[in-house]
């Protein structure tokens, strides 16, 4: 089955010591494309030094909602700068979240507001994490505002790591949006991604590890690696009675066609 990470920290610490073993067991187990996105702007320079040794992978650049509030001009400054590398495929990581609240709400909200303005300006699609407290949809319903304000014609858009209902799904892809599945679909509490799984065109999915968090079933609780990406790829094309060979083949597709390489 052809694969790929739409979304994988390789540039994270835990990964310092055996990363190119961690690179080729991707390769070996059929992840064919790998989106390296920053939070902040040290990680979206070490993301770019990732690429650099691994040609094949992209990078993403942006602040994320935890650092929104560390973000002074002069970075935000790094990572406009950045956002012009031909590396660099996607503006991101950023998005809200309400549920930890790391940064002020506002600051959050000011924090979105310019990653979008910068994907807009540069055509390259935002990557956004969205998450509300448990039983709560709030942050969801704040980026779908956002995103409406712009009109008819907003950004491109992945939803990265997909938590939420069945209707702002449905919201997200009215307004153009792709949907990347994680192993957060394995948790309790998400169950309404199967839902989402099914109802998404099949020209606006993505799959992704989140590594090296939300490790999905099977794969080490310490540490999870792109390699897992297989374990969401083939649960989503059950979820949507899919063969796995047709649906890796429309993955593939599916990233080269949001995220193209212009290097």
């Amino acid at each position: 089955m052809r694969l790929v990470d739409s979304h994988c920290h390789l540039q994270a610490d835990r990964f310092d010591g055996d990363l190119d073993l961690v690179v080729g067991g991707a390769r070996l187990a059929g992840v064919e494309r790998i989106l390296v996105p920053g939070w902040d702007i040290a990680s979206c320079r070490r993301a770019l030094e990732v690429v650099d040794r691994f040609s094949w992978l992209d990078a993403a650049v942006g602040i994320h909602p935890h650092d929104a509030a560390n973000a002074d001009d002069e970075a935000w400054a790094a990572i406009v700068e950045l956002a012009a590398d031909p590396r660099v495929v996607a503006i991101g990581e950023s998005g809200l979240d309400y549920d930890r609240v790391f940064s002020p709400v506002l600051a959050q909200l000011a924090n979105l507001r310019r990653n979008l303005r910068l994907a807009l300006e540069t055509g390259k699609p935002a990557i956004l994490h969205c998450r509300s407290s448990i039983g709560h949809r709030d942050a969801q319903d704040a980026l779908l505002s956002e995103l409406q304000s712009f009109g008819s014609e907003p950004p491109a858009v992945i939803v990265h790591s997909f938590s939420g209902s069945l209707d702002y799904a449905e919201a997200m892809l009215e307004l153009g949006a792709t949907i990347s599945f994680s192993g957060l679909v394995f948790r309790a509490g998400e169950e309404a991604s199967a839902d989402v799984a099914r109802l998404t065109p099949p020209n606006r999915i993505l799959v992704e590890t989140d590594s090296p968090f939300l490790s999905p079933p099977g794969a080490p609780r310490g540490r999870n690696e792109p390699e897992w990406v297989a374990v969401t790829a083939r649960w989503v094309a059950e979820r949507r009675g899919v063969e796995e060979d047709a649906f890796g083949d429309q993955l593939v597709a599916n990233y080269d066609r949001l995220l193209p390489r212009v290097r």
